[in-house]
């Protein structure tokens, strides 16, 4: 007789009628899973529709990630160890220690421990240990006492071989009955010379190796050329080439070079040194600014050339300083921003009572950036801190500056000097214990109040950048001006200040024009012939031979921009709305 049909169920998902078709706890947690692992259901909304718990949930399917079908029946889990009883080998190692160096601290067996087996051990746990464990009795020892090894490299390796194995300088020198001292020079030894420094050194007197060698004769002889160079600046220039003498060692190397025949410099006067009213206690407190005249030049114009800079008071750094022919206010903006940009806005800023520092542009620069504006007595110029650093300018740089036949060479003897000062150990910072002797590492990174960049354009407003073209002009209110070459790609800054345009990269200007403004104030009338500047920047390839017949203009009126041309076939979007559908309704408010 043909067995009967099971009887047939309709299908459904609703959890709480599946569950009464189930009928082992397995299937029960596959179909409670089958959603989330095949479809993709949110086990958030799986664990609304079955009640079961969501965090239940993703530690199931974690487990049936992980083990598969094997997940759905009961594992037996793993024996948990008691982690916090030592294995056999560490007791043994610690009973033993005790025993063979019964002096040994609790945290230095514990440090052998951790150093021989890799395993952090408690040194409570080494207590617990010795007062549980029997200690072996009459334990033979790893070595010998240190006067008892003959070979005296043997005698040393002992030491170095208990150190590996962490022990520290006072156990070994106990176990070893030595002195801690020969301990500590023998892992000196080894430490720099490695094995090589276990063996016996000859005791006889060693020949006293004298830093004044022909190397350092030289170097001070080739500084000496500059005969204003004293004593400390020679000892200053010998500390950056890597030449350490004392002050006084260069000071009778100078004199036995003058006595040879080398220059002598000129006589100063000695004066008794002032409390100074600007000295800082702290980096950007006090900033000094002014103006050094160069005359001894080679430059050919007969005028005098500009060192316009900014010293921070405190570490007696230059900031920024710059070479200008002119010493007028674009000039001064031009250091002045160039120095916040770097180093933030000091607290104060020192000068004496020049026209360009008590200008109004720059007095509302100082209001917007919370700068307080101090000025000296007048006729003391010794009470502006830069004055004395102005001393060191000429003692370290007018030589150089005497020798400049061309601007390039002008700048690069500036940019020497500003490097080298604020690299060199200075006088002011010889007492000093965290062994910061040189201005820049005095400042360190140290910064003042911090002032956008776009916020500094705004307040610089005699100020636009633009970029240079491969031409090596710019594109200034409809002229083009040009710059430098060698500067293609770069961007310049265009200073504008009464009626002297004024292009410059970085701190360095490139050229200088003479404009005429338009009635608005804005526009350029007439910009005349410019006063270009030599630079380092100059481009590689000069100009063709059949380019330089050619009438060439560096200021040329350009036409202004012409409207964007729209075709009359161009498409244009069409309306979102119909105003005048009768279903779409505007308001006002809208």
């Amino acid at each position: 007789m043909p067995a009967s049909p099971r009887p047939q169920i309709p299908s459904t998902d609703d959890w709480n009628q599946l569950r009464l078709l189930i009928a082992s706890p397995e299937q029960e947690t596959y179909e409670l899973l089958r959603p989330i692992v095949l479809f993709g259901q949110p086990t958030r909304e799986r664990a609304e529709e079955t009640g079961v718990p969501e965090r239940t949930l993703r530690s199931k399917v974690a487990r049936f990630a992980a083990n598969g079908m094997r997940s759905l029946f009961a594992m037996d889990a793993a024996p948990v160890q008691d982690g916090r009883r030592l294995p056999v080998g560490i007791r043994r190692a610690i009973v033993e220690l005790k025993a063979e160096y019964p002096l040994f601290s609790l945290r230095e067996i514990a440090t052998i421990c951790q150093e021989r087996f890799d395993r952090p051990v408690d040194h409570h746990t080494v207590k617990r240990v010795l007062a549980s464990e029997t200690r072996p009795i009459h334990l033979p020892r790893r070595f010998r006492r240190y006067h008892e090894i003959d070979d005296p490299v043997q005698r040393r390796k002992a030491i170095v071989d208990l150190y590996l194995d962490g022990w520290s300088a006072r156990a070994i020198a106990g176990y070893l009955e030595t002195s801690r001292a020969r301990v500590s020079d023998t892992l000196r030894r080894w430490v720099a010379e490695d094995f090589a420094g276990l063996a016996d050194r000859s005791r006889a007197p060693h020949r006293r190796a004298y830093k004044v060698d022909l190397r350092a004769m030289a170097a001070i002889r080739r500084l000496q050329a500059n005969p204003e160079l004293g004593e400390f600046r020679i000892h200053a220039a010998l500390g950056q080439m890597g030449i350490h003498l004392s002050p006084r060692t260069c000071g009778r190397i100078l004199a036995l070079h003058r006595a040879l025949g080398a220059p002598h410099p000129a006589a100063c006067i000695s004066h008794d040194p002032q409390p100074m009213p600007f000295a800082a206690q702290r980096r950007h407190q006090y900033w000094s600014v002014d103006v050094r005249y160069v005359e001894d030049h080679q430059l050919g114009t007969g005028k005098p050339v500009y060192a316009i800079s900014i010293l921070e008071n405190f570490s007696r750094a230059f900031l920024a300083s710059a070479i200008s022919p002119r010493q007028d206010l674009t000039a001064y903006l031009i250091v002045l921003r160039a120095a916040i940009e770097t180093h933030g806005a000091p607290e104060v800023l020192v000068s004496d009572s020049g026209s360009i520092f008590k200008a109004k542009h720059a007095q509302a620069i100082y209001a917007a950036l919370g700068i307080r504006k101090k000025q000296i007595d007048h006729g003391q110029p010794w009470q502006n801190y830069i004055e004395t650093n102005f001393n060191v300018m000429h003692r370290m740089a007018d030589h150089d500056y005497a020798k400049a036949t061309t601007w390039a060479e002008l700048q690069a003897a500036h940019e020497r000097f500003f490097f080298n000062y604020n690299h060199q150990s200075h006088f002011a910072h010889r007492d000093r214990t965290d062994n910061r002797r040189s201005p820049a590492t005095v400042l360190g990174w140290l910064h003042g109040a911090w002032c956008d960049l776009t916020d500094l354009d705004r307040l610089f407003r005699l100020r636009w950048l633009r970029h240079i073209t491969t031409s090596g002009s710019i594109r200034f209110r409809h002229w083009r001006l040009y710059a430098e070459r060698g500067l293609a790609g770069a961007r310049a800054a265009v200073w504008v200040s009464g009626e002297t345009l004024t292009l410059a990269y970085e701190t360095e200007t490139l050229a200088q024009y003479r404009v005429a403004l338009e009635a608005d104030g804005r526009g350029l009338k007439a910009v005349d012939e410019p006063r270009f500047l030599a630079t380092d920047h100059g481009s590689p390839q000069p100009f063709l031979p059949l380019v330089e017949d050619v009438a060439w203009e560096p200021a040329q009126r350009l036409s202004s921009y012409r409207a964007r041309h729209v075709s009359a076939g161009a498409s244009r979007q069409e309306p979102l709305f119909d105003l005048e559908a009768d279903d779409v309704t505007v308001s006002a408010a809208h």
